[in-house]
């Protein structure tokens, strides 16, 4: 069968998106296997957010298009300046966040979303009052971890 036509089946196939082989972008992250819907955050292996710059740890699910993280930074403890060349959703569930995103301060606490374009040095943490804890989604085009500014 001829490329075009093989990924007319598979659209996965000429997508620059999809890392080779279904393997996960982010080592350690579960990688979705085809058929495979839920998935038990609690089961899930635990990974670093960020190596080299950041406390957060958690469990990290990735399909093709999106790199899902349930996460979690100790009271007073969070991520050293960094970006990514992906853009990165970052809901609340429980604490307080400051962050740092390119020269803005902002604090979010339960509820609250916050974005992080693609590209943008960022920094931020939870506060010395208690652990935050949050959902984070990023677009696949890259792994979870960013690069420490």
């Amino acid at each position: 069968m001829s490329e075009p036509a093989a990924a007319a089946r598979d659209p996965r196939a000429s997508d620059p998106t999809v890392s080779e082989h279904g393997a996960a972008r982010t080592p350690g992250a579960k990688r979705a296997a085809p058929g495979e819907y839920v998935f038990e955050l609690a089961k899930v292996n635990h990974i670093l957010g960020g190596p080299d710059y950041s406390t957060a740890n958690g469990a990290c699910v990735e399909g093709d298009r999106m790199i899902v993280g349930l996460m979690r930074m100790p009271a007073g403890t969070g991520a050293e300046p960094h970006s990514h060349p992906n853009e990165q959703w970052i809901y609340i569930l429980e604490g307080t966040f400051r962050a740092t995103i390119g020269d803005r301060p902002v604090e979010a606490g339960p509820g609250s979303l916050v974005y992080i374009p693609a590209g943008t040095i960022h920094s931020g943490g939870a506060t010395e009052a208690g652990d935050v804890l949050f959902f984070t989604v990023k677009d696949a085009s890259h792994s979870l971890h960013g690069i420490k500014a």
